[in-house]
């Protein structure tokens, strides 16, 4: 017998609209417990979104069935018209065929000539940290993260006036399209104010700044080892490059994925440091312990586990893609659910991180959990997604963040903290008024 899923109607929807703008987790969090593990909002006459926290469920639909799974409009549509059809928001044959050629340049063996790049981004930026004062970290890891992967994808070449614009244009345009997303009603008045032409504007250019460096990197003849000289390189399977516009939505991929879920991921942890002295005097002991970083930054990352235990924890309590969308081409099923051909799906990757059936005391904060490796909980832990669709970026994004707080540990006591920690939902989980003290180690 075919198994209903539970509605939530339009008029609780609407009635609680405004909550949900400010932070729509409180109100799902109600409708899964009333409801179980899946339910449906009614968020339109006709139109309805699946909400799930059924980690089976997600697994059927991101790796078991995925060929009868695309993406939905909002990052096919939405988020492409401000960063183009890259790896995030492409989709079918254009997708397989940008992924075949893009995954071997973040293969762990070519990722360890970008280390030292890397960890000299971290370390000028943490020089930022104000000691003695309490004051909001997130801009200094928001910086670092964005730093870090200008300088993997271009070496020196970019200069601090691009870098910052750049980063200005990248947040501007997440901020449109937050509004766009949890106020579709105003989408009229985006349009006749001129607020989304001007946008659009910016994200044209960040396009002309991106052009200009390659057009100079193409110039100069000259190896710089970085992101951009593996991408130029890359080839697909008849021997050609990638034509100079899909490169350009490739890298404003980069940017836009790659630094804000690292600066939420980096914030957070620091956050649960300041709510758990201990784990950073454990971090600090690992730290002494490990080879020095100077013969080899791969080796010493290997010596530093307790770290990635640290990060994957706090990536399980808060993780930075909070959600993952998905639209089914044909009619489906599973568990008795019949899944009409163009459901939304949005399943919640914060319920199923948290959820009681998969974890032992799932709000602690317990790093020691991930002691044998994220691998046993692959049924239920999805920090960079699952699947095909997996993040291409993961390996280097651990390698950056082990970096990030050995280095912020080793310098930095970050103070004791025992108020709640705060949270922002928009298009990803940012940490909201992350105010720590930092003072010098001895």
């Amino acid at each position: 017998m075919e198994k209903q899923i539970p509605r939530v109607s339009l008029i609780k929807f609407l009635r609680h609209s405004i909550d949900i703008l400010k932070n729509p987790l409180p109100f799902h969090r109600q409708n899964f417990e009333k409801h179980g593990d899946t339910f449906r909002l009614m968020i339109g006459f006709r139109k309805s979104v699946v909400f799930s926290r059924d980690a089976a469920f997600a697994r059927h639909t991101l790796q078991k069935n995925h060929k009868n799974y695309t993406k939905s409009k909002i990052q096919t549509e939405d988020v492409a018209k401000y960063v183009g059809k890259g790896l995030l928001t492409a989709e079918g044959e254009h997708w397989k065929k940008q992924r075949r050629l893009i995954q071997p340049a973040f293969h762990k063996k070519q990722l360890t000539s970008l280390l030292e790049t890397v960890l000299e981004a971290i370390q000028a930026e943490l020089l930022k940290i104000k000691t003695g004062t309490p004051q909001d970290i997130f801009p200094v890891f928001n910086d670092l993260a964005f730093q870090t992967v200008v300088k993997a994808l271009f070496s020196s070449a970019v200069s601090p006036s691009e870098i910052k614009r750049l980063q200005k244009i990248t947040e501007e345009t997440q901020q449109m399209l937050v509004k766009e997303l949890r106020q579709p009603y105003l989408k009229w008045w985006f349009h006749v104010s001129g607020k989304l032409k001007s946008v659009l504007q910016l994200t044209a250019d960040a396009r002309g700044i991106l052009r200009e460096l390659i057009h100079e990197r193409k110039l100069s003849n000259k190896k710089q080892g970085d992101l951009l000289d593996m991408l130029l390189d890359a080839r697909y399977e008849d021997g050609t490059a990638m034509d100079e516009d899909q490169l350009i939505d490739e890298i404003l991929i980069l940017f836009t994925a790659g630094h804000e879920t690292t600066s939420n991921a980096l914030t957070f942890t620091c956050e649960l440091l300041a709510r758990h002295p201990e784990v950073q005097e454990k971090i600090l002991s690992e730290v002494k312990k490990a080879p020095s970083k100077s013969e080899n930054l791969m080796e010493y990352m290997k010596a530093c586990p307790y770290t990635k235990q640290v990060l994957e924890e706090s990536m399980r309590l808060y993780p930075p893609a909070y959600f993952i969308d998905r639209v089914n081409i044909e009619e489906d099923t599973f568990n008795g659910m019949r899944i009409p051909k163009g459901t939304n799906l949005l399943f919640s990757l914060h319920e199923i991180h948290i959820h009681p059936n998969f974890w032992e005391e799932p709000e602690a904060f317990k790093p020691e959990r991930f002691s044998e490796g994220s691998g046993k909980y692959s049924s239920h832990y999805y920090p960079f997604g699952a699947g095909p669709r997996m993040c291409v970026g993961n390996n280097f994004a651990m390698y950056e963040m082990v970096l990030a707080i050995t280095e912020m540990v080793s310098k930095y006591k970050v103070s004791t903290k025992t108020t709640p920690i705060k949270i922002l939902p928009l298009i990803t989980m940012k940490p909201k008024d992350a105010i720590l003290e930092f003072n010098l180690r001895e």
